[in-house]
Parts: C-alpha cells; structure tokens; sequence
C-alpha cells in the first residue's frame, strides 16, 4: 500500500501552486470538451486565477525589493528570495509571466524596486541585468519544479542553485557592460557582496518548497 503523503511529494507533474488553487475547479477537461459553457467558464476561471496570482506574486516581490540594504550600484534584497519562491511554486508560465509583470510595471513607473524605486533606467542602468535574470530564472526554475525538481531538499537545492546562476550570469554580463567592460569590478560589486545573503535565500527557499508539498500530502 502506497502511502498518500509519499505518492504526492515523489509524483512529478504540475507545480505547487496547481494543487492549491486549482485551475478546473469542479469540472476536467473531458467535461468542458463537452459542454462549450463548462469549457467557457473553465477559461473564463482559468483568466482570473491567473490574473490573481500574477498580482499577489508581484505585491510579494515588490515588499520584498524594500527589504534592502544599500553597498554599492546594486542593493541587496529580499527580491531573490521572492524569484526562486515563486518561480518554483508557480510553475514556468505563470512564474515567467508574474516576474516579467513586476519589472514591466516597475519600468514603466509604479514604484515597486527597492527603495520605492521605478522608471526604465533600473533596465538599462546597472541593475537590468538582474531584472531580466529574473524572469528567466523563474521560468527554468518553474520548469524544474513542474518536473518534481523542488518536492525534495536535494533537487530543490540543485535547481534554485542553478536558478540563481542564471541571475549572477545575466546581472555581472550587463553590469560589466554597464561598468565599461570591467569584469572585475563587476564581480567586486555585483557578485561577491550577495553570495552570502543568496545562499541564506536559497536554503529558506529550498526548505520551504519540499516542506509545502509534505505538508499538502498530509
């Protein structure tokens, strides 16, 4: 006999944020494959659940950013934390889609970096990088997670780990630029200050993320 709890966190499919709020409330798929007002209030569900979690995940990215502490061209803050939770609990998609809302809208002038800071010079300044990082560390990060990569501490470790190499990547590459092609400095000052604080990030991340889907399976 297989047990509940262990089938739920071992069972690779979907993300975490799939079995809280499902999608198809009441109703699957073959139904609404039926039934053409099933299959319309299933995408009509289906667009405002989207619309509600995009918008919960960039209020909680953006009280993130003011968790901040200022040392250089770029801050540090709680908005990693934020990127490898969402990422890993909305899935691909969706966790794409919420951090990409957060930078257009923070680009375009609603103050939600750290500090209350917007406007399009964080995307082309020395912090773009990090922003764009952002985005695709949730979206590979998601795709992990959808895969089982964060129901138990070791893959989940791996996949933030790799998730928040992507983010050094992109933020020191545009940094360096920024700097006039000084990789050392941008090492110095992009790089070097966070690993410490990212790793305390990443091992509340990582705790977190296998704990909700034992927690899900009882």
């Amino acid at each position: 006999m297989v047990n509940r709890s262990s089938s739920i966190v071992n069972t690779a499919g979907g993300s975490l944020m799939d079995r809280l709020v499902p999608a198809l409330p009441g109703s699957d798929r073959r139904a609404g494959a039926r039934h053409g007002s099933v299959r319309h209030g299933s995408a009509a569900h289906a667009a405002v659940r989207a619309l509600l979690l995009v918008g919960a995940g960039v209020v909680f990215l953006a009280l993130l950013a003011q968790l901040r502490l200022q040392i250089g061209p770029v801050p540090i803050t709680g908005q990693t934390l934020g990127v490898l939770l969402l990422g890993a609990a909305y899935g691909a998609r969706l966790g794409a889609l919420t951090t990409g809302t957060y930078a257009v809208l923070g680009v375009a002038g609603l103050p939600l970096f750290a500090g209350g800071g917007s406007g399009a010079a964080y995307l082309l300044g020395p912090t773009g990088g990090y922003l764009v990082g952002f985005v695709v560390a949730a979206a590979l990060l998601g795709a992990l997670a959808e895969r089982g990569w964060d129901r138990t501490f070791a893959r989940a470790a791996v996949a933030m780990l790799v998730a928040t190499a992507v983010i050094y990547l992109l933020g020191v590459g545009w940094l360096t630029a920024a700097l006039g092609g000084d990789f050392s400095q941008a090492l110095t000052v992009g790089l070097a200050p966070f690993v410490v604080g990212d790793l305390i990030k990443l091992g509340v991340a990582m705790t977190l993320l296998p704990t909700a889907w034992r927690l899900l399976g009882k």
